[in-house]
């Protein structure tokens, strides 16, 4: 299952969360195709005015980040240049989209791999096939 979590300041991110989930579901659908849109899990932190700092001070205003967890051994694939550069593009051209394309140069993009033998869901541990 795909996640992605954007963080933003909460007064930039309210009144944007519908069109973030669309523009953020959408950015995972572009690279995976139409089949993983039914598992994309979308998580949107708004941080407080006064706890995002940057250099050891407070900021007033900062471009949301992304960050979207995927399992590890898409970075071993063939493709995992290409993959990669199109989440990349994706995710920033969907945080650009709702907040705006002067963000875009600073839009923060991470993207995470899980072994699957390190998560769980249910209760119980992922493995490379069926639970386990």
């Amino acid at each position: 299952m795909p996640h992605v979590t954007l963080y933003a300041l909460e007064e930039e991110l309210a009144g944007r969360e519908l069109s973030l989930v669309g523009e953020l579901t959408n950015a995972v659908v572009s690279v995976y195709g139409e089949w993983a849109r039914g598992s994309v899990d979308v998580r949107l932190i708004g941080i407080p005015a006064g706890r995002w700092a940057r250099g050891g001070a407070v900021v007033d205003t900062a471009a949301p980040s992304v960050t979207f967890g995927m399992r590890e051994e898409v970075f071993a694939r063939e493709d995992a240049a290409g993959v990669v550069a199109r989440l990349v593009a994706a995710f920033t051209d969907a945080v650009a989209a709702a907040f705006g394309d002067g963000c875009r140069d600073e839009v923060l993009v991470e993207l995470v791999g899980q072994p699957t033998t390190r998560s769980g869901l249910g209760g119980k541990v992922i493995s490379n096939g069926a639970g386990g």
